[in-house]
């Protein structure tokens, strides 16, 4: 069985650690904040202005002025604060963020990403993923494994680069990749969901990598 979009953002959570400031990108990144460790100081960052925030509310309970950067309504905690999207683009961009979760249509061997736009489809804009993985400390993609049996961890993106070397790891729902952007050391597979195979991986990838010892 490959991992749920709920077990791949409660894998993406064990990331954290205490006293980080993290941003969620949109889709199954911000599931991340329902599984962050009791005990543990985390601070959410959304683009939209708004620093710190907690797992999203019970039906009833929502605030439409509470709503992360991914227009999903979010719940206050002690900690949070408000203050204009030029301020949190200044976190963002000056080196702030600690660890940056976000969804990608594709990966490349090396750690590049794309994932803001599909060529002859209409988007909204770029959001702030550009300025993300250039900013922030670490940067980890949750995604599906492939899309209509296409692999998403590629040789070379096909799609627009969002960045270059610049993802550390990919959760998808078959395992985790490690990818040595720095040291040239390409991907690893580090993990494997249960119930997933190596073949399974190995047919569904493009992107070279090599098998931790531990697997």
């Amino acid at each position: 069985m490959a991992w749920t979009r709920d077990q791949m953002a409660e894998r993406a959570a064990q990331e954290l650690r205490d006293g980080f400031y993290v941003n969620l990108g949109i889709g199954i990144p911000t599931l991340v904040s329902n599984y962050i460790p009791a005990g543990m100081s985390v601070q959410l960052q959304s683009e939209n202005g708004m620093l710190g925030f907690g797992p999203f509310p019970y039906e009833g309970e929502e605030d439409p002025d509470l709503i992360n950067a991914g227009k999903q309504t979010v719940t206050e905690i002690l900690t949070t604060s408000y203050f204009s999207s030029a301020d949190s683009f200044a976190m963002i961009r000056g080196g702030h963020i600690d660890l940056s979760i976000l969804g990608a249509m594709q990966v490349a061997e090396n750690g590049d990403l794309a994932n803001w736009m599909i060529p002859g489809k209409m988007v909204k804009g770029m959001g702030g993923a550009m300025d993300l993985v250039a900013g922030v400390k670490k940067v980890v993609v949750v995604m599906e494994h492939s899309a209509k049996n296409e692999p998403k961890l590629l040789k070379h993106c096909t799609l627009p680069l969002t960045g270059a070397g610049v993802v550390d790891m990919v959760i998808t729902d078959l395992g985790v990749f490690a990818i040595d952007k720095k040291g040239g050391g390409g991907m690893t597979l580090i993990e494997l969901a249960p119930g997933a195979t190596l073949d399974e991986v190995r047919n569904k990838t493009e992107a070279s990598y090599r098998t931790s010892n531990a697997l």
